[in-house]
């Protein structure tokens, strides 16, 4: 582990952290035990992430629709044992590196070779890197924040952003966003070393090691979004010392061949294999398109990240917010100008993007954390402050109003209570409500291990529980179970219900005819036949039979909500078997 370069830039307490008061004993007697070590500090961490984000990585079902893009990409890597090529179904996937493709097919790879049934339609194995990824966050947010506060500070910083909602819901999707955020966190948290170091020995080789491969891992998995988020602090900080000579401690002609030896292979192969379409596509199609226009229909406008901060930030945002005033008035200090401008730029240019995604800012939280620990040893965060009590209301709002919105939405979708789920749900409220009642008590350290607390009752409750508790939401699954019902394996095609996740589930050859004539036609085409028809095609479909002639068996049926369109569907399923019989998934 890396010294910390706290003892020599010390952020001076303007006020002492209250060392009184309900409940302090509790919260206190917590935070030294499990930061009496490095080691020890790093278990307890591994544990919070396995409490967070670990359930529902086999039950929640395959979200549309980016995350079984990626899954279905990584099987056909296994399937064509191409691993240069990026493809889903027949369509070359030229929107990101190949570094994500690699890791899933990698970790599925082992599933197969451990015995899992059904390895390659099985997403929890697809979602291991990311899980492997945010848990890599966590700890070296922890490392990093060594370099700004002590242990104990360190632990609370990296706590605080493991407990986040925004990372425990990518800890359950098989995208880039954890591995991209780690390797953000490792060279940031080396050129925070390089910064505060820059009069003494800088980062140390590991500290360097870490910038460069954090730097070269994160453009395999992300193209240029590392470089992105470490150079635009480089710019701010050397602008403010008037030099750039400090970047030099990181010895960048050593480290960019690093880089080049680590990425040139795969670029250099998909470069030989496609042209220039790879590049043409991820830098015009994806990435400038994004700059120019909203993508894919998520506009929103300049503040949003601003205002959903809150929520993805839970339970920490509230907290952040307050710490706002601590850094505009300490903004020259060394260890605040650090974290200023690793976060303040990018999240203006992100702003600024017409298209906007929660997940864009996640490799920002952890320095907002380390900035908020910074603020509360300051004494900063003062609840007699006018509006603070006001602002750490929102700890409690969150869970609270999830609770009710899951009620509600299972009522509404399936007619049934998240029962399972009530009890956690209920608890993390109460430990949200303890939460904010020891902040109006001056006690705004032990309000954040409670909301820490509350956060590791309520994504279990959600992710691991109350998922499985609305049918509704399980479209593709459903669909997918009706095949697996059938007394022989069908070719399946389906129709108006187009879902990247019927893909991953039924398989890569899954037709998809656009008119109710060519369904007809497959259906009719010889063999074990399955169609899905969607409610809005089932007037074409019912139109392509002959006046008169005997129309399709329907095998089963699956009504629910499409999380992605945002509506219900209705699907009906036809098949042509040996021995047709009706289904009830």
């Amino acid at each position: 582990m890396i010294p910390s370069q706290a003892a020599r830039r010390p952020v001076p307490a303007t006020r002492p952290v209250p060392a009184t008061g309900p409940g302090f004993a509790f919260g206190d007697f917590l935070l030294n035990t499990v930061s009496a070590s490095h080691a020890r500090a790093c278990a307890w961490l591994v544990a919070l992430c396995l409490v967070c984000f670990l359930p529902g990585q086999i039950s929640l079902q395959p979200m549309d629709r980016d995350e079984p893009r990626f899954a279905q990409a990584s099987k056909q890597m296994l399937e064509t044992g191409d691993g240069v090529d990026i493809r889903f179904q027949g369509e070359a996937r030229h929107k990101k590196p190949v570094g994500i493709y690699w890791a899933q097919a990698a970790s599925v790879a082992a599933g197969e070779a451990l015995g899992v049934p059904q390895a390659r339609t099985e997403i929890a194995l697809y979602r291991i890197p990311s899980l492997v990824g945010a848990t890599a966050a966590v700890l070296l947010a922890y490392w990093a924040a060594l370099a700004f506060l002590p242990r104990r500070g360190a632990f609370l910083a990296a706590a605080l952003f493991g407990a986040c909602l925004m990372l425990a819901a990518e800890a359950h999707l098989a995208k880039t966003d954890t591995l991209l955020t780690a390797c953000a966190i490792a060279s940031l948290g080396a050129l925070a070393r390089a910064w505060l170091g820059r009069s003494g020995p800088g980062p140390s080789t590991a500290g360097r090691l870490a910038f460069w491969l954090g730097l070269a891992i994160g453009i395999l998995v992300k193209g240029p979004m590392v470089p992105l988020f470490v150079g635009l602090p480089m710019l701010a900080l050397s602008w403010k010392a008037r030099s750039g000579r400090w970047i030099l401690a990181l010895r960048p002609w050593s480290g960019l061949a690093i880089v080049v030896a680590v990425v040139a292979p795969w670029f250099l192969a998909i470069a030989w294999r496609s042209g220039s379409a790879f590049f043409t596509e991820a830098v015009g199609h994806d990435m400038l398109a994004k700059v120019g226009s909203a993508k894919e229909k998520h506009w929103a406008p300049p503040g949003t990240y601003a205002l959903v901060f809150f929520a993805t930030f839970w339970p920490g945002a509230a907290f952040a917010a307050l710490a706002i005033p601590f850094a505009w008035r300490r903004r020259r200090d060394d260890a605040v100008a650090f974290l200023v401008a690793s976060i303040v730029p990018a999240w203006l240019m992100f702003e600024a993007v017409p298209t906007k995604l929660p997940h864009y800012v996640l490799p920002l939280m952890p320095m907002v954390a380390i900035l908020t620990v910074l603020a509360l040893r300051a004494g900063a965060l003062d609840p007699t402050r006018r509006g603070a009590r006001a602002m750490a209301l929102l700890v409690p709002a969150i869970p609270i109003g999830l609770t009710i919105g899951l009620a509600v939405v299972a009522w509404r979708l399936d007619r049934v209570l998240p029962v399972l789920s009530l009890p956690l749900l209920g608890a993390a409220c109460a430990l949200a409500l303890a939460a904010w009642m020891a902040y109006a008590r001056n006690g705004a350290e032990r309000a954040m291990v409670f909301a820490i607390l509350s956060a590791c009752v309520l994504s279990p409750a959600v992710l691991g529980l109350a998922q499985t508790e609305i049918p509704a939401l399980k479209v593709s699954n459903r669909l997918a179970a009706i095949r697996d019902a059938l007394p022989c394996l069908p070719q399946v095609a389906s129709l108006g219900y187009r879902e990247p996740s019927l893909v991953f589930l039924i398989g890569t050859d899954l037709a998809t005819p656009n008119t109710g004539a060519d369904a007809l036609a497959f259906l009719h085409a010889g063999g074990c036949r399955l169609v899905f028809v969607e409610q809005r095609s089932a007037a074409d479909f019912a139109d392509a039979w002959p006046v008169g002639g005997v129309g399709p068996k329907a095998v089963g049926q699956v009504s629910g909500f499409n999380i992605n369109a945002g509506r219900r569907v209705d699907l009906t399923a036809y098949a042509v078997t040996p021995t047709a019989q009706t289904v009830t998934p």
